[in-house]
């Protein structure tokens, strides 16, 4: 029996895990900052404090894998998460939030960046989306459980100790699957030759895509992902804050508004996975940067629940085929010598710009409102929309 089939489920449910602790701050940092007494912006201090260890991961992850494989990594980095989650729900003050970040963003660093170069060398395309939509399947859990023991009258400590165990337990499972990992390495020439309709020569001749990291394309290739992330956990950490205090919807409202929004990420990036390969990356690009800006309009009406739900799904399903579209798109940009190090240099611009910006979003807010959000995000996505539009002409 083909292993690598049965790997790819691991590997599906390696990413939900990755995507449980992601969403679950924006419903819990309302409730959390009013405890620890810790201001609204307090929460951009957190996503710093993430990106950078994350980033660091990421960056060395090549090495780690090359040096104890990727199974290992993946399950080491689970444990890492929920350590880091565990230590959340016993802060005893905003220090301690700021310090238990550390083993959680490595963890999330080094999980994220290994199986998306894994899938991307070993696996068909659809599977890449699928990979992201397994992320948001976990994005869209978390706020639900969170929500769910905050409106039965649990404290948000009890919410984070949920997720820290549903991490430990995944730990488990990924060391039993070790066996598992090194069949299919052995194995892994003809996995690579059953999969080889992922290599990028196949689309587009190496002569035709560009080479060297002097030329402006790869840079904006790279701040792509600052923008795309910056608007997707602007929105992810911010909605549910704007929505009770901003708006008066109670927070059991809000945070169901909340993963809907992660629930259309995962719809999206489904559906994605069927029709990505014939209306290609870049159309499936500009369809869900179209999407994102109408949904985005409709959240700025400031209507009632009944349509800012609906508001909300629009633009995680606009979002959802961006982010692997690109990913997907990169070798065919740009020549071997240089995607390899453009892919690296993404995930870096994907931390610092989800840290930053959405930081700044929250100071902005701090100061002038929070209704301050959605122009925001608006010009994140309208920014994306024209320089990806400069990168397909010019590549």
């Amino acid at each position: 029996m083909n292993a690598a089939p049965l790997l790819l489920v691991f590997i599906y449910i390696a990413f939900i895990s990755l995507g449980l602790p992601d969403s679950i701050m924006g419903v819990a940092w309302p409730t959390m900052r009013a405890e620890l007494g810790v201001p609204l912006a307090g929460a951009g201090m957190v996503a710093v404090a993430l990106t950078a260890c994350s980033a660091i991961s990421s960056v060395s992850s090549a090495f780690i894998n090359r040096k104890f494989g990727t199974g290992p990594v993946v399950a080491l980095s689970c444990f890492l998460t929920a350590l880091g989650l565990a230590g959340y729900s016993f802060a005893p003050s905003f220090a301690w939030v700021l310090l238990a970040a550390v083993p959680l963003g490595f963890g999330q660093g080094a999980v994220d960046s290994s199986l998306n170069s894994y899938v991307a060398s070993n696996y068909a395309s659809r599977h890449m989306n699928w990979l992201h939509a397994s992320w948001g399947i976990g994005a869209t859990v978390g706020p639900l459980a969170m929500t769910a023991v905050l409106v039965s009258g649990f404290a948000w400590r009890d919410g984070y100790r949920l997720i820290a165990a549903a991490q430990g337990s995944l730990g488990i499972l990924f060391l039993l699957s070790m066996r598992l990992w090194r069949r299919v390495d052995r194995g892994r020439g003809r996995s690579e030759g059953e999969t080889k309709e992922t290599a990028p020569k196949a689309e587009k001749p190496a002569d035709k895509r560009l080479s060297g990291l002097r030329r402006p394309e790869p840079w904006m290739q790279v701040s792509l992902y600052a923008l795309y992330c910056a608007a997707e956990i602007s929105v992810g950490i911010w909605t549910v804050s704007l929505l009770v205090e901003a708006r008066g919807y109670g927070r059991g409202i809000a945070g169901t508004i909340a993963a809907a929004y992660y629930g259309g990420i995962t719809g999206g990036r489904v559906l994605t996975g069927f029709f990505a390969d014939r209306v290609g990356n870049r159309n499936m690009v500009r369809l869900g940067l179209c999407a994102a800006l109408a949904g985005i309009g409709l959240y700025a009406l400031r209507l009632p629940a009944a349509a800012t739900l609906p508001a909300l799904v629009l633009i995680g399903i606009g979002f959802a085929p961006i982010f692997p579209c690109l990913m997907h798109e990169t070798p065919r940009r740009f020549a071997e010598d240089t995607y390899r190090k453009v892919i690296g240099f993404q995930f870096a611009a994907a931390y610092l710009g989800g840290s930053i910006l959405p930081g700044a979003v929250g100071l902005i807010a701090g100061r002038v409102g929070l209704e301050a959000l959605v122009p925001l995000v608006a010009l994140f996505v309208a920014t994306l929309f024209v320089l990806s539009e400069r990168l397909n002409k010019a590549t």
